[in-house]
């Protein structure tokens, strides 16, 4: 960014993984770059918008924010709020998913200690468009959790359990966060019953459908072997999709005049496809495109999904 940022105030602290997981998008995803920004911008002016060394860096906060806007031009994911929207979730869960999927595998290292993390820092941006979803909120908190977990397994030499555990009984203290900011990962909140994202009833990614074994979006720390204690810079690269058929009845099923009454809700269902599948356009993901396509379709010309 051209206008560097001067040093955070204290009372930002709660933002500060936010504003570096923004740095770490500028050349990979600007969209995610500006809206973890944003998503900083907004947050801090609830915290201390009047102290001056605070107005000072929300000023120049707000430069970086003109500066990128300008720079991405017209772009629908700016200009477009549930396209924006989009974008960001759709990034957040497929980094979600491929944290989960190394975890339920057992491949523990750092990458993905770290998209668990950052895939909770895009849920809480999400918050930028509106309250999150509840999924969204299950989503963010058993990842905040999962990497808090999982990092303080392998620094104390100890196995971590995969998949979803109960987390009554574990105790975090605010000072464990300090240790663990080289990781980018802080510690969650306690609750007290085990949330399976695996799971079916908790698993509604919002209309975006992610096979097993789905790849992390472009530029995701690709997969290392475990206990190695390198971090790879590889890039993992697109692999053969399935399309699916379309479903047939779609070309040749006719809306019957005064039998179909759409109604608010399912224009927002159909519009909420659409942007799914626009999303799922940009990471190349032709699969989730095509279904959620049908989907909106299907809804439009009979009521019915």
């Amino acid at each position: 960014m051209a206008t560097p940022l001067p040093p955070l105030p204290p009372q930002f602290r709660s933002i500060q993984h936010h504003l570096r997981t923004a740095q770490e998008h500028d050349k990979r995803d600007p969209v995610v770059a500006y809206y973890c920004r944003l998503y900083a911008m907004q947050t801090g002016m609830k915290i201390d918008s009047k102290s001056p060394e605070c107005r000072k860096f929300l000023s120049k906060l707000m430069d970086q924010l003109e500066t990128l806007k300008k720079q991405l031009g017209d772009c629908d994911s700016i200009t477009q709020e549930i396209v924006g929207s989009a974008h960001v979730e759709n990034y957040a869960l497929k980094m979600f998913l491929y944290a989960d999927n190394e975890d339920r595998a057992e491949r523990f290292h750092k990458n993905m200690i770290k998209s668990f993390y950052t895939a909770s820092l895009l849920l809480d941006t999400l918050s930028v468009f509106g309250e999150l979803t509840e999924e969204n909120v299950q989503h963010r908190k058993y990842a905040r959790w999962k990497a808090t977990y999982i990092h303080n397994c392998l620094k104390n030499g100890e196995t971590p359990q995969s998949g979803p555990i109960g987390l009554e009984g574990e105790d975090y203290y605010e000072d464990e966060e300090e240790g663990l900011s080289s990781q980018g990962v802080q510690g969650p909140e306690r609750s007290s019953s085990t949330y399976d994202p695996g799971n079916s009833a908790n698993a509604n990614y919002s209309g975006i459908h992610i096979p097993p074994g789905a790849h992390a979006p472009a530029n995701t720390p690709a997969e290392v072997p475990h206990n190695t204690g390198v971090v790879s810079n590889t890039i993992t690269h697109p692999t053969p999709q399935n399309i699916p058929a379309v479903d047939p009845s779609l070309y040749t099923e006719k809306p019957q005049a005064g039998d179909i009454r759409l109604t608010p809700e399912d224009f927002t269902r159909a519009q909420k496809y659409c942007k799914y599948a626009g999303s799922a356009l940009q990471y190349e993901d032709v699969n989730t495109a095509v279904q959620n396509l049908q989907k909106a379709l299907k809804l439009l010309t009979t009521g019915r999904e």
